[in-house]
C-alpha cells in the first residue's frame, strides 16, 4: 500500500469534523514532500472522490490551508502549495491541566479573539459572513447535546478568526481545537451548564451580538461584544 492509499481514511468519529481531518491528511502530504512547493493541489472533484466527502468539506479544508499559509488559491487556476514556514504556531490543549490554567487560557483568548473580532468586522467578505452565520445557526440547533454544542461553539469562533484576514489567528485557534471550549465547561457550576435553558439563552445572545456587529461592519462593537462574551465566560468559571 502506498503513502496516498494509507492516508485516504478519514476519522469520522473523532469529533473535530471532516474538514479538519482532510486538512490533516493534506498537511501530511505537504510535510512529507509528496506535495512539493509550487505543485498544484488535486482538484476539488478528485479530493471529493478520493476521500468520500462533499465539495463543501473540500472547500472548507482548502480555506483552512490558505489561512495556515500552506497553499495559495488563484481563481481559475486552482490552489498551489507554498514553501513551508520555518516554524508554525502551536498551543497544545493537553497542557491546560489546572483551574488556573483554564483561567489563563481565557485571558489568552481575550487578548486574541477580541482583536480578531474587530478585524473580522472590518475585513470580512460576504462568503465569510455567511459561514459565521451558518456556524451560529448550528450552535442554536445543537440543543442540549454537549458534543454538538462544543463543536458548534468552536466552529463559530474559528470562522470568526478566519474572517479576520490574518492567518495567525485561525492557526492558533485550530491548534487548540474544540478543547478550548470544552475545558471551561468541565468546571462550571451546574446552573451554567448547557442543560440550563437560561444559561444557553444567554450564551446564544452573546454570540449573536458578536455576529451582528461583524455583519454591520462595526469593529469597535465587535471587539466589545467579544470581550463581553469571554469576560462573562471567565466570570461564570470563577463562580
Amino acid at each position: 500500500m502506498n503513502y496516498r492509499q494509507e492516508q485516504q481514511g478519514l476519522d469520522r468519529e473523532g469529533g473535530r469534523g471532516l474538514a479538519h481531518e482532510l486538512v490533516e491528511r493534506l498537511k501530511e502530504r505537504i510535510l512529507a514532500g509528496e506535495l512539493e512547493p509550487g505543485s498544484k493541489l488535486p482538484t476539488e472533484s478528485s479530493l471529493t472522490a478520493e476521500f468520500g466527502v462533499s465539495r463543501t468539506v473540500v472547500r472548507e479544508a482548502i480555506s483552512r490551508l490558505q489561512a495556515a499559509g500552506l497553499v495559495e488559491t488563484f481563481q481559475g487556476r486552482g490552489s498551489f502549495v507554498l514553501a513551508l514556514p520555518a516554524h508554525e504556531f502551536s498551543l497544545d490543549a493537553s497542557r491546560i491541566r489546572s483551574h488556573d490554567d483554564v483561567l489563563d487560557l481565557l485571558d489568552f483568548r481575550l487578548g486574541l479573539e477580541v482583536e480578531a473580532a474587530g478585524l473580522a468586522a472590518g475585513r470580512r467578505t460576504e462568503h465569510q459572513l455567511k459561514a459565521i452565520a451558518r456556524a451560529l445557526t448550528d450552535f442554536r440547533r445543537a440543543g442540549q447535546d454537549p458534543g454538538k454544542l462544543v463543536a458548534a461553539d468552536f466552529a463559530f469562533h474559528l470562522k470568526l478568526a478566519v474572517a479576520s484576514g490574518n492567518r495567525f489567528y485561525p492557526e492558533l485557534l485550530d491548534s487548540l481545537g474544540p478543547m478550548m471550549i470544552m475545558l471551561p465547561r468541565t468546571r462550571l457550576d451546574p446552573s451554567f451548564s448547557a442543560a440550563d435553558p437560561a444559561h444557553f439563552t444567554r450564551v446564544i445572545a452573546e454570540h449573536e451580538n458578536i455576529y451582528d456587529a461583524i455583519a454591520r461592519s462595526d469593529p469597535e462593537a465587535a471587539r466589545a461584544a467579544a470581550r463581553v462574551h469571554l469576560s462573562n465566560t471567565r466570570h461564570r468559571l470563577q463562580k
